[in-house]
């Protein structure tokens, strides 16, 4: 066998046990397994476990005397890619050689175009495949190569940690340290020792010194999220640390240099809030040295079946759980104030409410997306890259649509067609091409 095989272009080498075999494997990334099931030692299966453990993707054939169906199970559960049973002829191996190395490398390219997918439609876990998003993922890559300060604008739940996240793990400082504070969560009086630190005895309840989160984001990033809830006095010493890249901890005179790039983000609108005195203008733009604006859910509809999946992935592993054509309409219908967060807590929910079922329906989703009025002119259809069969896609639109008027009309024909505005004749043409079934 290895003599013919070596004839066929194929390198080469052989074992006299299943021990050997696996001294081999620890040396050497083969492709193909070729074994004997029943061995002294560690049997054929051993070697296959062995092999696919240490080398997902290699081709097992196994080959034996005993070609009893149960063999085959479990040589194939343990990993076998196909099973011939002696006596066989060379070509025999050979047709299940080329058909288990085909699909390899059907597997192979599969792997290849999700990864070329997952690349088109994501960027360091952002998902968005509708132009606004397109256009943001560039903008992404381009600036997480710079150390510039960048300020993120955005509603409520679009995403702003999430971006900042993504530009830091994209960057040349990614070996470093992400820091981020929420500058809205925590009251002013502590804030300043959250952003810069402080020595023992600084203020009450000062029982050490402490590092700020300037200081822990040293060589890395800071994310300071709702920056335009600070206090003025803050934010002077907020903008002398980035102009001098330098601070000191309450209640020492040290001063401490820092490399740190800051990210800054709010919902609010920074340039309305330097017209009316509340935010400072200098701040405003040393903190707007690269404006990122995220775009609404509403206003990238076309990302909700993409995020639709990530969100069933992630709530409902392992399943084929889907979304009914009517709940993707009303998902496709809703407004989403509040964006990406609200649609993956509405998810989370169907989910729970589905109650093990594969399918999640209309009645699963929250009240407020149930009560959106769905549009009437075009259904939703979730467009494939690779096109779709519109003749197909209309005829179905068109059975459907005949079958849920005589539902209505509990088979009434001359009604139907009333409610299809189309002549008697022709809706029992339609039915006589189409069934009157579903």
């Amino acid at each position: 066998m290895a003599e013919r095989l070596t004839d066929r272009g194929f390198e080469v080498v052989e074992a006299d046990s299943g021990e050997k075999a696996l001294e081999l494997l620890e040396q050497f990334a083969f492709d193909i397994v070729i074994t004997d099931l029943r061995m002294p030692g560690v049997d054929g299966g051993g070697v296959i476990e062995v092999a696919r453990q240490r080398y997902p993707g290699i081709v097992a054939i196994v080959i034996t005397g005993y070609g009893t169906v149960k063999d085959a199970v479990d040589a194939i559960k343990r990993g076998a890619s196909d099973f011939i049973a002696k006596p066989f002829q060379f070509d025999e191996l050979m047709h299940v050689l080329q058909k288990a190395l085909e699909q390899r490398r059907l597997s192979s390219e599969n792997a290849y175009l999700r990864a070329q997918l997952e690349e088109r439609y994501q960027f360091g876990g952002i998902l968005g495949r509708s132009r606004p998003m397109q256009a943001l993922f560039h903008l992404l890559d381009t600036v997480a190569r710079s150390s510039s300060t960048i300020i993120i604008t955005g509603e409520t739940g679009t995403g702003k940690e999430v971006v900042a996240r993504a530009i830091h793990h994209n960057s040349p400082r990614r070996a470093n340290r992400f820091v981020a504070l929420n500058c809205s969560a925590i009251p002013e009086t502590l804030l300043e020792a959250e952003l810069f630190g402080h020595v023992r005895g600084a203020f009450t309840g000062a029982v050490g010194t402490r590092q700020g989160r300037f200081e822990q984001a040293h060589k890395g990033t800071l994310f300071l999220d709702e920056v335009g809830t600070m206090s003025p006095s803050l934010q002077m010493k907020l903008l002398r640390a980035l102009q001098e890249r330098e601070f000191e901890r309450i209640g020492d005179n040290q001063t401490i240099k820092v490399d740190v790039r800051v990210i800054a983000a709010t919902n609010s609108e920074l340039a309305k809030m330097v017209g009316e005195g509340t935010f400072r203008e200098d701040l405003y733009y040393r903190l707007n040295v690269i404006p990122i604006q995220l775009p609404p859910l509403r206003d990238r509809r076309d990302d909700i079946p993409l995020l639709v999946k990530h969100f069933l992935e992630k709530f409902a592993p392992g399943t084929t759980m889907h979304v009914s054509q009517s709940a993707m309409r009303g998902l496709m219908a809703y407004t989403w104030p509040g964006n990406v967060r609200q649609l993956e807590n509405a998810i989370e929910r169907a989910v729970a409410l589905s109650a093990g079922r594969e399918e999640i329906d209309v009645a699963d989703l929250p009240p407020e997306v149930q009560a959106t009025p769905q549009p009437t002119s075009t259904p939703f259809v979730d467009f494939p890259d690779d096109g779709l069969n519109l003749p197909g896609y209309l005829a179905s639109i068109e059975r459907d649509l005949i079958h849920r008027a005589l539902e209505r009309t509990r088979g009434n024909r001359n009604r139907a067609a009333d409610l299809l505005r189309i002549k008697r004749t022709t809706l029992v043409e339609k039915l006589k091409r189409i069934g009157p079934d579903r």
